[in-house]
């Protein structure tokens, strides 16, 4: 006899409870709500050797981009050797992928995970992992063609319709079908409203588009569906920030930052990056950081050399940086140079983007502005290799571009600026950076 999950994909387990607890850690985890790692946990510990609950429990592990979640992954991927035999091969499959991102292979991990999509469509949670894989690794076409290689064989009635629909809106959005994506990530809230990822997508377009008040509008009408127990609550709260950041309403983002982005301490690399993000962005401004540096950087502190994912240890180093802890900088930098000179994928990443990132902000933070510049210029071009999105990677042209101001490269900063205003007319900072450029005519 077979077994299947709600989609149709084939399971070994025959315990009907267990399939149940999967399916309910597996909405938890596509919506992104509290806490599919606790649901999965429950149904491991009833039933240890489910090999579909250590699958998910593997990829929420490596989803995390945290070192400290290493020995569940380790765990579940033991689990499912010892009980290969007893696997059908999509469990199989899903050990093959799970073991290459334990090995440090990130991208073979995420490509065997985009090939189990292949032989079983419905695979939410391979869906999920490698759409978030490609988002990582900062594989923007994949983001969208991804979701769009399976999308034809989902229909509005399966359980994850709206999720997959979601998945697709960010793709678009971050290769620029912004009107499409729009239209996508609405489309996904109708059949599911309480879809953060679908959230995301559509304040994704209104930030890119320069559409700030809009995107205050959107996010705030529908804060009871986004927030309430949400584990990515704290990156759509960034957004937030990010449009009023835009409006030049610092106050309401440093409120933002206190009250919603990072109202306690916290040591999950996801929401720490958004921190630093921010504080940096304001930093840039010349905006009173107050203690909040400081705060962030011992939280940021134990990951010091984990050298684990580089985008992460770039953030690591703002706040270090920004709370002029230069002890801590030079050691994440010593830790992504032995990192640079091995063989997976985080040492490219941190070899091509990270490392001469992270030299660049120690340099723009010592305030020599055009060293700052001289580092920043080739790996502007190439940083999506180290992932994250457009609105993220935002952060390098920002700093590039203000460390030009500080040098006095006036026909830099006039270029630079320039690329800004055209491509986002209706931001007022834009404006006010350009301004800033023309100020320096005749100069650089």
């Amino acid at each position: 006899m077979s077994f299947h999950d709600l989609r149709g994909c084939p399971t070994s387990s025959c315990n009907s409870q267990s399939l149940q607890r999967y399916e309910q850690a597996l909405d938890l985890s596509a919506g992104y709500f509290m806490d599919p790692l606790a649901a999965i946990q429950d149904a491991l510990d009833a039933d240890p050797e489910f090999l579909m609950g250590h699958c998910l429990r593997a990829g929420l592990a490596l989803m995390a981009t945290d070192r400290a979640m290493l020995p569940l992954l380790v765990d579940s991927v033991g689990v499912l050797h010892r009980c290969v035999r007893c696997a059908n091969d999509r469990e199989r499959a899903h050990l093959a992928a799970a073991h290459a991102w334990l090995d440090g292979d990130f991208a073979g991990s995420i490509r065997r995970y985009g090939d189990i999509l292949l032989e079983h469509p419905h695979d939410l949670l391979a869906l999920q992992i490698a759409h978030l894989g490609d988002f990582f690794l900062g594989a923007s076409s994949m983001l969208r063609d991804r979701i769009a290689q399976v999308l034809p064989l989902w229909s509005r009635d399966m359980p994850g319709y709206g999720h997959v629909l979601g998945m697709y809106a960010f793709g678009l959005e971050e290769t620029g079908a912004y009107s499409r994506a729009e239209e996508t990530g609405r489309r996904a809230l109708e059949v599911n409203r309480r879809d953060p990822w679908a959230v995301h997508a559509v304040v994704h377009v209104t930030e890119m588009q320069g559409r700030a008040r809009e995107g205050i509008e959107f996010l705030a009408a529908r804060e009871p569906d986004w927030a309430p127990d949400n584990g990515f609550a704290f990156h759509n709260w960034w957004h937030l920030a990010l449009l009023h950041l835009d409006l030049g309403e610092h106050s309401r983002v440093l409120e933002l930052y206190d009250q919603r982005i990072r109202p306690g301490g916290s040591q999950v690399p996801l929401a720490m990056i958004d921190a630093s993000a921010m504080l940096w962005r304001l930093q840039l401004r010349d905006i009173d950081i107050g203690s909040r540096w400081s705060e962030l950087a011992e939280d940021w502190a134990p990951c010091v050399e984990h050298a684990y994912y580089a985008f992460n240890d770039v953030h690591a180093v703002m706040a270090f940086l920004g709370a002029r802890r230069f002890d801590l900088a030079h050691r994440t930098i010593a830790a992504l140079e032995r990192k640079a000179g091995e063989r997976d994928t985080n040492a490219m990443m941190s070899r091509d983007v990270g490392l001469p990132l992270a030299r660049a902000l120690l340099a723009y933070a010592e305030g020599h502005y055009g060293e700052a510049v001289d580092l920043l210029l080739p790996v502007r071009a190439i940083a999506h290799r180290f992932g994250g999105s457009h609105a993220q990677r935002d952060l390098i042209h920002l700093t590039l571009l203000e460390a030009a101001l500080r040098a006095g490269q006036g026909r830099l900063a006039r270029a630079l600026s320039a690329e800004r205003t055209e491509r986002k007319p209706a931001s007022i900072f834009n404006w006010q950076l350009a301004s800033r450029a023309r100020a320096l005519r005749g100069q650089g």
